[in-house]
């Protein structure tokens, strides 16, 4: 795998995306994966709220509405959040601060229209058919300090490769391990795109040694489901299920 992290000038709110992508990517090769952090898609969303020092109360108000569920902060030590928004589990519901300008930056609002959209234009804008694309976003991983990326959305390519039923260097049969795609590469581009001041918002990733099933479509819900565990049904259930979750969205 082979990844390029592209430095750019500061996006601005409001800016053209597309135009941006066009103005910051040189060249897509077939088979090539574009990254695209979900901040400067929020930013071209106008999805920023400014921080108002005096309502301590305005970012967990935030939080509350723009998640689905979420636990209340007062059962964190650090007056955090853990949510399930868009059937992802995120500290605060995605809102950040950082790079933003004395701002709350929300989560982009209909991120897989959008990111289906950058698809068919970097499609058409660089003329290549075998392309993905992968929006990401910090997280952080349990019992584990520091973060990483994680895919958030993705067009272009089947998610996951199914290696059920193959069999292991001793010849035990697998029978649940799935590669996720998406996420590796966003996780390996993330890496290099960076967390701070980088200004690395874009990366182009080749060469992924994997058999990538590309699409020349947008995936259809039955896919996007299908990528998808009810809480009930995950490794971590107990953990999951036994939070005292609240429904978000008021």
């Amino acid at each position: 795998m082979h990844v390029t992290a592209i430095h750019t000038p500061l996006f601005q709110p409001g800016e053209d995306l597309h135009q941006f992508l066009a103005q910051n990517i040189a060249q897509l090769p077939e088979k090539s994966f574009v990254v695209i952090t979900s901040k400067i898609i929020s930013f071209a969303q106008n999805r920023l709220v400014p921080v108002d020092g005096s309502d301590r109360d305005l970012k967990h108000d935030l939080v509350r509405r723009e998640a689905d569920l979420y636990l209340e902060p007062t059962q964190s030590k650090y007056d955090l959040m853990l949510t399930i928004k868009n059937s992802i589990l995120a500290v605060n519901a995605g809102i950040d601060q950082s790079n933003a300008d004395n701002h709350y930056v929300l989560w982009p609002e209909k991120l897989q229209v959008t990111t289906n959209n950058i698809w068919q234009f970097l499609r058409q804008q660089f003329k290549v058919r075998e392309l993905g694309v992968i929006v990401t976003d910090s997280k952080t991983v349990p019992l584990k300090w520091g973060v990483t990326g994680t895919a958030i959305a993705s067009c272009g390519f089947e998610v996951l490769i199914n290696k059920i039923g193959q069999p292991d260097l001793f010849g035990k049969r697998l029978e649940m391990t799935q590669v996720n795609v998406a996420e590796a590469v966003g996780i390996a581009a993330a890496l290099e795109m960076g967390e701070s001041d980088e200004r690395r918002p874009l990366a182009v990733v080749t060469d992924v040694n994997q058999p990538v099933v590309w699409q020349d479509r947008p995936p259809t819900e039955i896919e996007l489901r299908a990528l998808l565990i009810e809480p009930a049904d995950d490794v971590y259930a107990p953990v999951l299920m036994n939070g005292q979750w609240k429904k978000g969205g008021k």
